[in-house]
């Protein structure tokens, strides 16, 4: 394997002025800088171009159109990507410092794994968190994302097989990950450290509980989850919902 292989990171934005310079820079910055950086915007009109244009002799590629949503937007990007491994990190969210090499360092090293993912900081007005890696397979399997999407790199070959599923709205990264888990968990490998800072009340964080169960019932009757395994999931998401509701 190359010592300095390239590395893949899309941003995907939608009139995302407001965050998108800090996302920007968040890659720009990294010490390791065989990055190939791709941004694709669905059409903005507030600012968000200007800011694009002003660093494009940093960016490899980029492209401006109206799009099908989050995930399509994904897709282009993925679809364009040449490098080993693909990182998304959205107009919303930034890299910690020193991500990429980590990434790198931990993919020279474990090259049979084509899954690497970490911590994240999670922010708002108020605080900022660490969010740790569960690696509880039950919460994974009939519940909910276990991974940290903007904290997670995927091997090209991943997705030259599998393309985020445009029938989910709201869970195509939880399809696309579970999937790969359900298939093979030893492709995985756990980086524990914080790879990047997710904005609370992004791009992709308004997500109602019924909305995010059906997806996720969906979706697991696309991966071929049995009769009692799907009646597991429906109970736990559903029992989580409901004390959720009270609790509001």
């Amino acid at each position: 394997m190359e010592t300095q292989p390239l590395i893949s990171i899309i941003t995907v934005v939608y009139n995302g002025a407001k965050t998108l310079e800090q996302t920007i820079q968040s890659v720009l910055y990294q010490t390791y800088k065989n990055i190939e950086y791709v941004i694709i915007d669905g059409g903005s009109s507030d600012g968000t171009l200007d800011i694009i244009k002003k660093y494009e002799s940093h960016i490899s590629y980029w492209i401006s159109e109206p799009d099908k949503g989050l995930y399509d937007a994904m897709n282009k990007g993925i679809s364009i990507a040449k490098g080993e491994l693909i990182g998304i990190i959205n107009s919303d969210d930034w890299y910690s410092e020193g991500t990429i090499q980590k990434v790198v360092t931990s993919f020279i090293e474990n090259n049979e794994k084509l899954i690497f993912h970490g911590d994240t900081f999670y922010v708002d007005d108020k605080k900022t968190y660490i969010r740790k890696f569960n690696p509880s397979k039950l919460k994974l399997l009939y519940y909910g994302m276990t991974f940290s999407h903007p904290s997670t790199f995927v091997h090209k070959s991943i997705y030259k097989e599998n393309l985020y599923d445009l029938r989910f709205r709201t869970i195509a990264d939880t399809h696309l990950l579970l999937g790969e888990f359900r298939s093979d968990p030893n492709i995985f490998c756990y980086l524990p450290v914080p790879l990047s800072y997710f904005r609370i009340g992004g791009i992709s964080a308004n997500v109602h509980f019924m909305e995010s169960y059906r997806e996720g019932l969906k979706s697991r009757k696309i991966l071929n989850f049995n009769f009692f395994e799907l009646m597991l999931y429906r109970t736990i998401k559903m029992s989580v919902i409901l004390l959720k509701s009270i609790k509001l």
